[in-house]
């Protein structure tokens, strides 16, 4: 059964530092780097590698939510849960990024860690859309978090 924020919380898997605009700056930077990456991966040919790219794009997008609030993760899984805990539930974030979120990290795991996996082409095209659509969403999180200081 997957953790609950409140379970992240507890574990120390999800811990408050000082918030930090500086670093969701730079991790909203090493998203749109990664998302490069993907895409050259994916006109490559390299569809296992796009798709870890694309995954890496949306993690370092929502990292950067985390920094910007003060928080730090020790668990992938437990960055999606602190979007649903402070964003989705106050209304602030489509719960559809979340969901989102997690299917990439899934399908991340099953590519590094299931000997039977391959990528196709649809799946790096559609991860790379997935990544860039979810890297805008946060910038556009971050801008309007930005602007109600």
């Amino acid at each position: 059964m997957p953790l609950t924020f409140k379970e992240c919380i507890q574990k120390g898997l999800l811990r408050k530092i000082p918030a930090s605009r500086d670093n969701a700056l730079r991790s909203l930077q090493k998203a749109e780097s990664w998302l490069k990456e993907a895409e050259k991966a994916l006109k490559s040919e390299a569809y296992d590698s796009s798709v870890l790219s694309a995954y890496l794009v949306m993690f370092h997008s929502a990292r950067a939510i985390l920094f910007f609030d003060g928080y730090r993760e020790k668990s992938h899984a437990c960055v999606a849960r602190y979007l649903e805990g402070h964003y989705v539930l106050n209304k602030k974030l489509e719960k559809k990024w979340v969901d989102l979120l997690d299917h990439q990290r899934q399908i991340r795991h099953e590519n590094q860690y299931d000997l039977s996996f391959f990528s196709s082409d649809e799946d790096a095209k559609k991860a790379c859309t997935a990544a860039e659509l979810f890297l805008d969403r946060m910038k556009e999180l971050i801008n309007s978090l930005s602007q109600s200081e």
